[in-house]
């Protein structure tokens, strides 16, 4: 399914939360990039969302459990790793480590 197939339906990753509340926070947003920063203590997620075209940074690296069309898998990031993404239909997350996971993401427009 093409990633903006449910754009209309899901939330963007800044809009989507975990149980009511906020998980990402923009830090800079302007015609051409979207810059922000998601933050998941232990045991916190991120609800289904999609994802545009992105770049991924590790601030505080941590293990996810990360769900889309693709089934569940287990990701374990390192602080300082990073990954690019040409847009993903949907997934959703959760920390299952013992630290803060946090990403800085970046959206060209």
């Amino acid at each position: 399914m093409p990633v903006w197939a449910l754009a209309e339906e899901l939330p963007d990753p800044v809009a989507a939360g975990w149980q009511g509340e906020t998980v990402c926070e923009i830090l800079r947003e302007d015609a051409e990039l979207r810059i922000f920063r998601c933050t998941f203590p232990p045991g916190v997620g991120h609800e289904r969302h999609f994802h545009p075209r992105h770049f991924g940074y590790a601030l505080s690296g941590g293990t996810m459990r990360i769900t889309s069309d693709a089934g569940t898998r287990e990701v374990t990031l390192k602080t300082g790793s990073y990954f690019f993404n040409e847009g993903i239909a949907w997934h959703e997350g959760l920390n299952i480590g013992d630290t803060t996971v946090s990403y800085l993401m970046i959206e060209p427009k």
